[in-house]
């Protein structure tokens, strides 16, 4: 397990593990049970991917609101007085469809690590698209001790994005420096192995999901064979 230290500069919230928010942008607290709508946490890929970072959280009291106005990105807030250590406003127009952010947060991670800066994953379930967009970007800490800015997609014309106090507007995650991945087609021995365990999971589905089959109120089926043979595999994981 890789160690991720940090600092800050200012009166800036730490980086904070991601937790669910239910309710909020993970959805409400409705069961998993006919007639309930379907919620982003039901999905356990999505909630697995949206644990695995940091987030941040936005620290001031003032609302930045983010717009496109005639082709170019428009920042409006009513920033005051700026404070003796930091630079002010923190927000800079980036080009015509950017704009950057000093975080004034550093992070380091092992070497051969690195942090990556990623859309929060409530930009993917906000159904009013008001969350900020941040571009991901891969930063190589061991050798870079530098304070972060991290830049953000101009919303489309339209559409609003808002910086509130005390949401996350970014999440970071720890992966490999270097992506040294050897991709190669399987082979026809491979492949057909592969294609007989999904047919005979295919054929079991129906006793792997018991109990845990409902309709939501898109009449979309769900059934819970992936999570219970997620749960399967970590209880043997943990057991040996």
């Amino acid at each position: 397990m890789p160690l991720l230290k940090y600092r800050l500069h200012g009166l800036r919230p730490p980086p904070r593990i991601i937790k669910l928010a239910i309710p909020g942008w993970a959805g409400q607290q409705q069961p998993r049970a006919d007639g309930s709508h379907e919620q982003p946490w039901h999905c356990l890929p999505y909630t697995e991917s949206a644990r695995y970072g940091v987030e941040l959280i936005y620290p001031f009291d003032q609302e930045m609101r983010v717009t496109n106005f005639r082709g170019r990105v428009r920042l409006e807030a009513d920033w005051g007085e700026p404070p003796d250590d930091m630079m002010w406003p923190p927000f800079r127009a980036f080009g015509a469809d950017y704009y950057s952010y000093q975080i004034s947060l550093d992070l380091e991670a092992p070497s051969g690590w690195a942090i990556r800066t990623e859309p929060h994953p409530r930009y993917f379930t906000d159904s009013t698209n008001t969350t900020p967009l941040a571009v991901p970007a891969l930063i190589r800490s061991d050798w870079w001790p530098m304070m972060f800015f991290c830049i953000f997609k101009a919303p489309p014309r339209g559409v609003t994005h808002i910086f509130r106090k005390g949401e996350p507007f970014i999440s970071m995650i720890v992966l490999p420096a270097e992506p040294e991945l050897d991709l190669q087609p399987m082979t026809e021995d491979e492949a057909a192995e592969r294609e007989l365990r999904a047919r005979r999971l295919a054929a079991s589905r129906d006793r792997l999901a018991a109990g845990t089959r409902w309709v939501s109120t898109t009449n979309t089926v769900f059934d819970g064979t992936y999570r219970q043979m997620f749960r399967a595999v970590r209880s043997k994981e943990r057991s040996e």
